[in-house]
């Protein structure tokens, strides 16, 4: 079936892609976060970053705008979080319009060091002293705009200043779905200039969201059946193990 709709792809290769996003989703599903990580995981296992990439933009864009029009006082979100916001939007936009220039040993590397960050930094529950000045929204809002516009993840520092923050779990939630949603679009207004976010990478994206949204209710599902702490950690180490082995193969 996945033939009819992806007519670029042979059936091995569109097979493969509909695992991807339907483990990605389950992932997502079942613990909140972590859809880009899963999928970049296992996507650079058969792509090459920029055509991993601009495939999981609508997948991004789509579960986060759900998660924050879910999210309880969206407009003190938004307002709270805004300096941390124009610079995720500024600095993903002018880092993604690059991409499609950027060595490809140096983006291989740039998505084992986020899923790597990503992992060690929910494994570990790293937790740094943070004020609440303007300049460190500034300061993580410039790295997770650059990281995101280079690898499609910029969770690792949005996390990691909202934990360090103390948040509640209801304004942890909400902000990250602001922070996320708040990157998607520059995110794939730079990928079209860069010319890897073309009709054809939408259609698969299209197709991939599809997947994603019932991998998602799977994982929902599930999330009531099985140990979430258990999974939880097997998810974060095979994120690790991934992470670690893209940064070996990108800088050897």
């Amino acid at each position: 079936m996945l033939e009819t709709f992806l007519p670029t792809l042979d059936p091995a290769s569109a097979a493969y892609l509909a695992v991807v996003f339907l483990v990605a989703g389950v992932v997502k599903g079942f613990l909140g976060i972590g859809l880009p990580a899963a999928a970049m995981a296992l996507l650079t296992l058969y792509l090459e970053p920029t055509e991993a990439i601009p495939l999981l933009w609508l997948p991004i864009l789509a579960t986060n705008t759900l998660q924050f029009l879910r999210a309880p006082e969206k407009a003190a979100v938004a307002r709270d979080y805004a300096w941390f916001a124009v610079m995720i939007v500024a600095s993903i936009f002018v880092t993604s319009m690059f991409i499609a220039d950027y060595p490809t040993a140096f983006l291989t590397v740039a998505i084992g060091v986020a899923m790597v960050v990503f992992s060690l930094n929910l494994l570990l529950g790293v937790k740094l002293n943070i004020g609440p000045g303007r300049g460190w929204q500034v300061g993580f809002g410039l790295v997770s705009g650059v990281l995101g516009g280079i690898s499609s993840i910029w969770s690792p520092p949005v996390a990691m200043y909202l934990v360090a923050r103390g948040v509640s779990k209801e304004r942890f939630i909400a902000a990250t779905g602001f922070l996320f949603l708040a990157g998607c679009l520059p995110l794939g207004a730079g990928q079209v200039i860069a010319g890897i976010l073309t009709m054809p990478v939408l259609l698969k994206s299209l197709v991939g969201l599809g997947i994603v949204l019932v991998g998602f209710r799977i994982g929902e599902i599930l999330r009531g059946r099985v140990s979430q702490t258990h999974f939880r950690r097997a998810v974060l180490i095979a994120f690790l193990i991934m992470g670690v082995r893209l940064i070996a193969i990108g800088v050897f």
